[in-house]
């Protein structure tokens, strides 16, 4: 089960594309966070999902909110996919240990071995404001994320 809206958000270390480490924490006080969590790079509706992001990055990623995308993939893997579709925001790896924390936010699913489509907006104090999880063939809509930041 997803981690409730009003709940802190589980906070957490991975490292991004280029093997950076980057914390929730690192944005406690100064910045909203979206964290969409999708199964894996190279499939067609995430690839989708992620390429829609970057045509409205200055939406997510400003002075005001940081996107953070995290799967179970390989830094190598989420290194190839960033250049290939040009995305200029942090892809985080859940890689090891395996689906940590996706399953801190309750977004693993067990049976495939992935994160399905989870998507928290989390407040500068680190609580969580608004989520939404979807099944792993549904595409999420971006503009819902945009009026999730707005309410904050």
């Amino acid at each position: 089960m997803a981690i409730e809206v009003g709940s802190p958000a589980p906070e957490f270390t991975l490292k991004n594309q280029h093997g950076e480490s980057v914390s929730l924490a690192d944005f406690r006080g100064e910045k909203n966070v979206v964290l969409v969590f999708y199964p894996f790079a190279f499939t067609g509706v995430c690839t989708g999902e992620l390429c829609s992001i970057e045509r409205e990055l200055p939406s997510f990623q400003n002075d005001d909110v940081q996107i953070l995308a995290v799967s179970n993939d390989t830094l190598p893997a989420l290194r190839i996919f960033s250049e290939q579709e040009g995305l200029a925001y942090p892809l985080l790896s859940d890689f090891w240990p395996h689906g940590e924390v996706s399953r801190a936010y309750g977004v693993f699913d067990e049976e495939k071995g992935c994160a399905v489509r989870g998507t928290f907006v989390i407040d500068k104090q680190g609580v969580v404001r608004w989520s939404v999880v979807n099944g792993l063939p549904d595409a999420r809509d971006q503009q819902e994320y945009l009026k999730a930041l707005q309410s904050i």
